[in-house]
């Protein structure tokens, strides 16, 4: 028996408004009107922080390997980490989604049940957005407001000579998923009765598909009374990231190839793939890890943090940005990560 499938069109837009805005979670005391009005109110105190990220179907995602309750997950959890990156709080998203006829009801319900997942996860409240036709797939649009206190503001541009650079997590592994998912599909088009043979990478895969925005260093850094000097998500690589640090500060960064974060399955599934693993962690994006600088009176706070690793540190503008590999080796740091526009 096929699976139920009701056409957005016998529900037409604000019918489909009104199914999606009961599933939404109870509303948090920081808002004081959600869904269904022409706009919302919202009670946020310390300065406000507001970013928005767009995925497009075919550019950000494949909907042949990617669930679509991982894409809302994921599509909140990459705004969440915008804000993370600022040392900040989030608090509301707004959504808004371009949709074709190849959607049914029960497809944008699934979507949302992902993005609904993510707004528990992170404590925060969905207070609005629009839904449209769109004749080129499914695209969708987040935006996110979060607070910090003014003293707690970290912009990019705060690096200093001396400065530690920490990075969170492991490097690699989403840019790893994306390629085993790649494999997969190329296989499956060939023979579709083969099946994927994912299970050894889960891990990865799991990056790729629904990554986690890190709130939770964010928490730990409040708790240890530390406030980076700069601070930057990894979404589009590690070089590329260091070089918006250097650039953003008018500063010089060494890092150092033996003190980068590489996880086992990363390494060898690299080189099952033959890429090399620090090529990965440098351009591969995707992460949403956080990368900042402290100064070295924090560092003993954080020196036994089994989820913080220090990779280098900050040096002058004029002695450049540069990666000292494993074989001593003195190399600079490029960006080499996703460029939409590059052909």
């Amino acid at each position: 028996m096929s699976e139920k499938r009701t056409e957005i069109g016998q529900l037409g837009e604000f019918g489909l408004i009104d199914k999606l805005a009961l599933l939404a979670p109870s509303l948090s005391e920081k808002t004081l009107l959600g869904i269904g009005d022409d706009a919302a109110i919202l009670k946020v105190s310390g300065d406000i922080l507001l970013s928005t990220d767009m995925l497009v179907e075919g550019i950000h995602f494949d909907l042949s390997y990617m669930p679509l309750m991982h894409l809302g997950y994921k599509a909140v959890s990459v705004n969440v980490s915008d804000i993370a990156a600022m040392n900040g709080t989030p608090h509301h998203i707004t959504v808004n989604i371009g949709l074709s006829n190849r959607f049914s009801v029960e497809a944008v319900e699934t979507l949302y049940k992902g993005i609904f997942s993510a707004c528990k996860d992170f404590k925060i409240d969905l207070v609005g957005g629009d839904t449209t036709a769109s004749q080129t797939g499914l695209l969708i649009s987040v935006s996110i407001i979060g607070s910090v206190q003014p003293d707690k503001v970290v912009k990019r541009s705060g690096a200093g000579k001396g400065d530690i650079i920490c990075v969170s997590g492991d490097l690699g592994a989403a840019y790893l998923g994306l390629q085993v998912l790649e494999r997969e599909k190329q296989v499956f088009q060939s023979n579709p009765n083969m099946q994927p043979d994912i299970e050894k990478y889960q891990y990865m895969v799991q990056r790729q598909l629904k990554p986690v925005a890190r709130m939770d260093v964010i928490h730990e850094l409040a708790e240890q009374d530390i406030v980076p000097t700069s601070m930057i998500d990894v979404s589009d690589g590690l070089g590329s990231e260091l070089l918006h640090i250097s650039k953003a500060s008018g500063v010089g960064v060494k890092i150092y190839e033996e003190n980068l974060p590489l996880d086992r399955m990363v390494y060898e599934t690299a080189v099952e793939f033959k890429i090399d693993s620090t090529a990965c962690m440098l351009n591969g994006g995707e992460d949403y890890e956080l990368l900042f600088t402290i100064q070295q009176s924090d560092y003993e706070k954080l020196k036994n943090h089994p989820d913080i690793h220090f990779i280098g540190y900050v040096q002058d503008q004029t002695a450049g940005n540069v990666l000292i590999t494993k074989s001593q080796h003195e190399v600079p740091i490029t960006a080499q990560g996703w460029n939409h526009f590059n052909s």
